[in-house]
């Protein structure tokens, strides 16, 4: 089955992540506090909390860790303020990026992602300027292994659900619509596969490829430093190259 993958990308960035683990935890922890304010703490009753959960272990976050974040948000709802605000703009010869922040300053961090923006020579734009390049979908990341078989993982998936399967050279990317993903993620952690990453992210139609070491330098810049604010929770984008 055919598909643009970013596995490579995807497990690169989950690699230079891990010597930032205590800010991924903190980034995770808001996003269960926001999704069981949002539905309640019962992730059957739940879809944003149980997407959430199966992030947060695909992060290798503790599951006492997330337990006990569920259940702190649970017992003082009041205290969970923050707001889900997207920002989309452009970076370097057009790459489209979309921010998501999770936030209890909405003026901070407009003006925190704006400098972002700024300083790589991109630009903010409006609502909708580059969301319609995206599609939402579940990932799901798994590496090759003697665990289980090309064609036993893939009939598992697609019976689970999933949308398409992709074979790449280190492993396989399932994708599924958004409703799909938690039933498809609990079929592969039933068979106990590890997963390199599952999330519910947004996927480009397209792809940008920087040619100047000066645009790839700038779009590093933006994404560095999105990535070192605390408001920021996710964020995507069209650039064929990351590294």
């Amino acid at each position: 089955m055919s598909g643009h993958s970013k596995f490579a990308n995807i497990k690169h960035k989950k690699e230079k992540n891990d010597a930032a683990k205590g800010r991924i935890f903190t980034r995770l922890g808001r996003e269960l506090a926001v999704a069981v304010k949002e539905g309640g703490p019962d992730p059957n009753n739940n879809n944003r909390l149980r997407d959430a959960i199966s992030k947060a272990k695909s992060n290798n976050m503790p599951n006492d860790t997330i337990e006990r974040s569920i259940k702190k948000a649970a017992g003082d709802l009041n205290s969970v303020n923050y707001e889900l605000i997207t920002y989309e703009g452009y970076g370097p010869n057009g790459v489209a990026i979309i921010v998501e922040v999770l936030t209890d300053n909405r003026n901070r961090a407009a003006a925190n992602v704006r400098n972002a923006f700024t300083k790589g020579n991109g630009n903010m734009g409006t609502t909708g300027c580059v969301s319609f390049m995206f599609d939402k979908k579940g990932i799901i990341m798994i590496e090759k292994s003697n665990n289980i078989s090309e064609d036993e993982l893939m009939l598992l998936a697609l019976e689970s659900g999933a949308s398409d399967f992709n074979v790449e050279e280190e492993g396989f990317e399932i994708l599924t619509d958004p409703d799909d993903f938690s039933t498809v993620y609990s079929s592969i952690e039933s068979k106990n596969i590890p997963m390199v990453s599952a999330e519910v992210t947004m996927v480009p139609q397209t792809y940008v490829t920087l040619t100047s070491d000066e645009d790839i330098k700038r779009m590093q810049k933006i994404l560095s430093l999105l990535e070192d604010e605390d408001d920021v929770q996710n964020v995507y984008h069209n650039w064929e190259n990351e590294e």
